[in-house]
């Protein structure tokens, strides 16, 4: 516990080491100026012991309080290096329990945002909007941390049931031609695990050999539509797998076939007006 005002303060804003040193409120919005405690710092070349070259104002966004927004502005320490062959004569402090390099938001509020956008599924534009800040902030930021997330071998876990499907994202060029990604999910706990360009059976392959051959003998079932495409690509990454064919499409199936048999027995009503 701290009665220290300025400690509660730094502690209710989720900063690292640093030091408030003043705070400013206009009615909709708290702009806290803070700085490092360290003052001694080494050139990351060399490690020589550098000059001061001033202050750069950093502006952060951070986490809302209430109805109003909230930044950081970072007295950011300039330094330079004292030897006339160092390679980089001039720098700027980073502090990435404060914010990380060349990102808009505090590293709270990065990760606060990659948690509303990644799992809570709210939009890139309503987070950017209750933090005041720009579109490009929060998805920076987002892809940012998202990369790292994606890095983690470990992010999958033990995945028993895999299911994959193809989905339209966008429609391009001249006729407006249909672009599409394949999804690949673990069905049991309706995670997405990965994503792929195209619908071919290219894409879904190279991402499963990609994957361990413990992860992949750990797949007892595979689901899928009745596509003969993606049934190759479990045969052959998980040949021990059981597959099986999703509600949806059997539905689907079983009330298309018998327009679709309909269809081909009885010509179209127009083209017999026409013989007529």
């Amino acid at each position: 516990m701290s009665s220290d005002p300025t400690r509660t303060c730094e502690i209710l804003v989720g900063l690292g080491d640093v030091t408030v040193l003043s705070v400013e409120e206009d009615g909709t919005a708290v702009t806290l100026n803070v700085e490092t405690r360290a003052t001694v710092a080494g050139g990351p070349s060399r490690g020589v012991i550098a000059s001061s070259k001033g202050r750069r104002p950093v502006s952060l966004a951070n986490c809302c309080q209430g109805l109003r927004t909230f930044v950081v502005v970072w007295l950011n320490r300039r330094k330079q290096c004292l030897e006339a062959s160092c390679p980089t004569p001039i720098w700027t402090e980073e502090d990435r329990s404060i914010a990380a390099p060349r990102l808009a938001l505090t590293d709270r509020a990065g990760r606060w945002v990659t948690e509303q956008v990644g799992r809570f599924g709210r939009s890139v534009n309503e987070v950017a909007i209750a933090l005041g800040c720009d579109w490009h902030t929060v998805n920076d930021t987002v892809m940012a941390y998202g990369s790292a997330l994606l890095a983690d071998p470990d992010r999958f876990g033990e995945v028993t049931a895999l299911g994959r499907d193809e989905v339209p994202v966008a429609r391009i060029g001249t006729y407006r031609t249909a672009a599409f990604s394949t999804q690949l999910v673990d069905v049991e706990r309706g995670q997405l695990l990965g994503v792929v360009e195209g619908k071919k059976a290219e894409g879904p392959r190279t991402w499963l050999e990609g994957r361990s051959e413990e992860w992949l003998a750990g797949i007892r079932y595979a689901t899928l539509d009745l596509s003969g495409t993606y049934k190759s690509v479990f045969d052959a990454a998980v040949p021990h797998a059981v597959q099986v064919a999703d509600p949806f499409h059997r539905v689907k199936v079983r009330h298309e076939a018998p327009c679709i048999r309909r269809r081909v027995r009885d010509p179209p009503l127009r083209a017999v007006a026409a013989v007529r």
